[in-house]
């Protein structure tokens, strides 16, 4: 990660800490787990960090929720066929605990700081699943703010402190 974060910085020269989380959480599987542990990387602020991190990986989540099956659908009909049957036989793989589960499923999916979790895919599933924007929108906040948290304490050292 620290390499990731020195290219990054590297490539934007003098553009802000601040701007290089944020665009390091908008980014898929990265996300805001990459976010702040680049923020710790970069001696920002832990609150601050948190706030930037969580606005910039919500910021995709609705047009995620509400356009990724016209999307896909469009990209049915190009050469991107196969990523489309990738994407969506991944999003089935994971999907089963989620419709299990429902909102609190999500909300788990989209908390846990794995590979391969996060809120991205967490939307990519509620999308393709048919849940409701408002319930999908809530849980997959929820999470990431609970991944906001867990992340902290290990990009931080809080755990380091309290132990």
């Amino acid at each position: 990660m620290d390499q990731f974060v020195t290219n990054i910085v590297n490539q934007m020269g003098t553009t802000s800490r601040e701007l290089v989380i944020f665009l390091v959480s908008m980014m898929p599987i990265v996300e805001l787990r990459g976010g702040i542990l680049a923020a710790g990387m970069l001696n920002v602020d832990m609150l601050r960090a948190v706030i930037i991190c969580f606005v910039g990986t919500m910021l995709p989540i609705p047009f995620i929720l509400l356009f990724v099956r016209q999307v896909l659908d469009w990209m049915r009909n190009t050469r991107f066929v196969k990523l489309v049957r990738k994407i969506e036989a991944k999003a089935e793989q994971k999907s089963k605990s989620i419709e299990k589960y429902k909102t609190f499923g999500l909300y788990i999916f989209v908390a846990v700081p794995l590979p391969g979790t996060g809120a991205w895919t967490g939307a990519l599933i509620a999308a393709l699943i048919g849940m409701r924007f408002k319930h999908a929108i809530f849980s997959i906040a929820a999470g990431t703010m609970t991944a906001a948290l867990i992340m902290c304490a290990i990009s931080y050292g809080i755990l380091g402190n309290v132990w």
